[in-house]
C-alpha cells in the first residue's frame, strides 16, 4: 500500500490540514496564538490521549503560520478585491492563512496541490461561495510562490 495519495501527498495530509485550519480557527476565536493551544493539548495528551497527538504536519503549518503570520496577513489583504482582511468570515481567514503559508513557505507541497486542498477545506467547513472565493485569492498569491520560494532556498 503506497503511503501517499493520487497527488503524491502523504496520506493522512489532508486531515492534518483541516487539524492546522481548526487550531487556527480557535486561536483566534479565543484571542490566543495557535502555538499555545498546540502546548496545552501536549500537556493534556500526557494524561487523556483523546485529544490527539500535537505532531506531525498540522503542527510544522500552524508554527509556521504564526511564526510568519504579519507577512502571511499582509499578502492575503492585498490580494483581495472588494473585501477587507476583517469583514472574511474567520474560517476563510484559516484557510487562507494556511494556503498562503503553504504556497510561500513549503518548497515541499506542489502549488496546485495547495490550491486544490484549500479549496476542499472551504468547501467541507466554510459557505457555498467560499471555495470559488478562497481559489481566486490564493490563486492570485500562487504567481508569488515561485520567487519566494526560490529566494527562501537560497537564504
Amino acid at each position: 500500500m503506497s503511503t501517499t495519495d493520487r497527488a503524491g501527498e502523504p496520506r493522512g495530509r489532508h486531515r492534518q490540514r483541516r487539524r492546522a485550519v481548526d487550531l487556527l480557527f480557535e486561536a483566534e476565536a479565543k484571542g490566543v496564538p495557535a502555538t499555545d493551544l498546540i502546548a496545552e493539548r501536549r500537556e493534556v495528551f500526557a494524561t487523556d490521549d483523546s485529544v490527539g497527538d500535537m505532531t506531525g504536519y498540522a503542527v510544522r503549518a500552524v508554527e509556521g503560520v504564526v511564526a510568519d503570520a504579519a507577512q502571511v496577513d499582509a499578502i492575503i489583504s492585498s490580494h483581495l478585491q472588494n473585501w477587507s482582511f476583517d469583514r472574511l468570515p474567520a474560517v476563510d481567514r484559516a484557510i487562507l492563512r494556511l494556503g498562503t503559508w503553504e504556497l510561500l513557505y513549503a518548497p515541499d507541497i506542489d502549488i496546485n496541490v495547495v490550491l486544490a486542498e484549500a479549496v476542499k477545506l472551504a468547501t467541507e467547513l466554510s459557505t457555498d461561495d467560499s471555495p470559488a472565493f478562497v481559489n481566486g485569492v490564493l490563486d492570485r498569491i500562487s504567481t508569488l510562490a515561485p520567487q519566494v520560494r526560490a529566494a527562501s532556498s537560497a537564504e
